[in-house]
């Protein structure tokens, strides 16, 4: 089955993109093939897995849009979805997504589009990951409900904090009215500097804040100078340096991220 993962947090610059563009390459290193899935107007995993958003011919909206008018045909998704490397593809997207709320409105069931333009390639992949956009917009709306599961990006800092029980709650009422299969596989701590005390402030408040209730990834992905180096390259950090603590951190993650699925295997078959 493939695992369809959102990666969300209605604030911005948590770390999402980076987490996204990572997370993928580290789970083609172990074997898998992944589908990035950018749902961000600004196109910045676009732009990181080096596709240029502003010369795309068709991306994202196109499809959407199609889904919209019923005097279209549907645009297919495939020969929008761009390969990055072997095992690793892109669905890009741009400026053209902004538009795209006001459009989705009166659109008949326009919570469910992404689940039905993901269904052809679903085949395809063993994860597609989405980025979705800094806000609780319907593009959101529509990640979660065609997600099989979604992790809460959260950068170790108090005002990022602020903003997850809404999440949760957005989260909590999908679960409930529009994908009842949604799991949350846990918060995901980024950008930290352990070597300060308010970071290791954030971290162990957030495991004892959640504990019992949701889980926080054991792994901890690390603020790094080369992470802000390495988009420009369109490399991930694995690529760029892959010797790094960085890339070591995603690498971990992916393993992590693995074993739930193989966690919830184990429990089927006891």
């Amino acid at each position: 089955m493939t695992r369809v993962i959102a990666l969300a947090n209605q604030k911005g610059g948590v770390g999402k993109t980076t987490t996204t563009r990572n997370l993928g390459d580290a789970l083609v290193e172990r074997g898998k093939r992944v589908l990035l899935g950018d749902l961000d107007q600004q196109g910045s995993l676009t732009a990181y897995c080096g596709v240029n958003p502003e010369r795309l011919q068709t991306s994202l909206y196109n499809v959407f849009a199609s889904y919209v008018d019923f005097n279209r045909e549907p645009v297919a998704l495939k020969p929008v979805i761009h390969t990055i490397k072997p095992g690793l593809d892109l669905i890009p997207a741009n400026e053209e997504l902004a538009a795209l709320d006001l459009e989705l409105i009166g659109a008949y069931s326009r919570e469910q589009i992404l689940q039905r333009v993901l269904a052809p390639v679903l085949s395809d992949y063993d994860y597609i990951l989405l980025d979705c956009p800094p806000n609780l917009s319907l593009l959101v709306v529509n990640a979660l409900v065609a997600a099989t599961e979604v992790i809460i990006v959260l950068q170790t800092d108090y005002l990022a904090t602020r903003g997850v029980q809404r999440l949760l709650k957005i989260v909590t009422a999908i679960q409930s009215r529009l994908n009842p299969s949604l799991e949350i596989d846990g918060i995901l701590l980024t950008m930290a500097d352990q070597r300060t005390r308010h970071t290791r402030q954030i971290i162990d408040a957030t495991r004892t804040r959640f504990q019992g209730k949701v889980r926080v990834f054991e792994t901890i992905t690390k603020m790094s100078v080369i992470l802000k180096d390495a988009p420009v390259t369109g490399q991930s950090i694995l690529e760029f340096d892959g010797t790094s603590e960085a890339a070591q951190s995603f690498r971990a993650l992916a393993a992590e991220v693995e074993s739930l699925e193989l966690g919830v295997q184990e429990e089927g078959v006891r």
